[in-house]
């Protein structure tokens, strides 16, 4: 079984947005103004546009270091899409750009507390695809360092124990607590499903098998 990196490399969120900004900012990009309002149905009540705000105003707080009180919660993040409501989608889309490239080596230098930040962006990166219909939600060239960080992050949080066996990775994961009461959950699926149920996103019923543990308790974002 492979515990996944247990030592933490500090590049690897900032590998991680610049892996997903060079697929993610040309598909943005190429797509009719239109569907910029698509609702995001894993982030209910917005709408494609909302998602990238909220990414693009996370990653520049990081960027300018503002972490004001309350910062990040559901009002805060509200609030840092509603400043950017009269912004044209083009303009959104530099500033997501932008953040995307200067976040990770801020991210690098703070010694893991913001490292979740950017598994978080890798994964609206999907809800954004799943909005589109465009192929490679949740997975892509990104998928392997994500699945690092979901490792490291799971185990630092001291999450539920869970052995998974994918279908898309030669070795299994072990995620969560180290030491846990009993034995660990275990999970039989593809890592994109995997990344769905830590996420908190809508799956596929029959798709994958989940023993010793219930779906939402995976959920490392809730």
């Amino acid at each position: 079984m492979t515990d996944v990196q247990e030592v933490r490399d500090p590049e690897l969120p900032g590998r991680l947005l610049a892996v997903e900004r060079d697929a993610l900012i040309p598909l943005l990009r190429s797509r009719p103004d239109a569907d910029f309002a698509l609702p995001a149905v894993a982030c209910p009540g917005w709408s494609v546009r909302d998602v990238l705000a909220h990414c693009s105003a996370a990653l520049m707080r990081v960027v300018e270091s503002r972490f004001e009180k309350g910062v990040f919660s559901p009002e805060s993040n509200d609030r840092d899409v509603a400043e950017r409501a009269e912004w044209s989608n083009a303009q959104v889309l530099d500033e997501l750009e932008r953040g995307m490239t200067e976040a990770g080596p801020v991210i690098a230098r703070a010694g893991g507390v913001l490292d979740m930040i950017a598994l978080g962006e890798w994964v609206h990166a999907g809800d954004v695809r799943e909005a589109f219909g465009a192929p490679g939600a949740y997975a892509g060239a990104g998928l392997p360092d994500a699945l690092t960080l979901l490792v490291r992050i799971t185990r630092e949080k001291e999450h539920l124990s869970l052995h998974a066996d994918l279908d898309d990775v030669d070795e299994p994961l072990r995620l969560g607590a180290a030491v846990a009461a009993g034995p660990p959950a275990r999970y039989i699926g593809d890592a994109p499903t995997l990344v769905r149920l830590y996420a908190g996103r809508p799956v596929n019923e029959g798709g994958y098998e989940l023993a010793g543990a219930r779906e939402g308790e995976l959920n490392i974002f809730g």
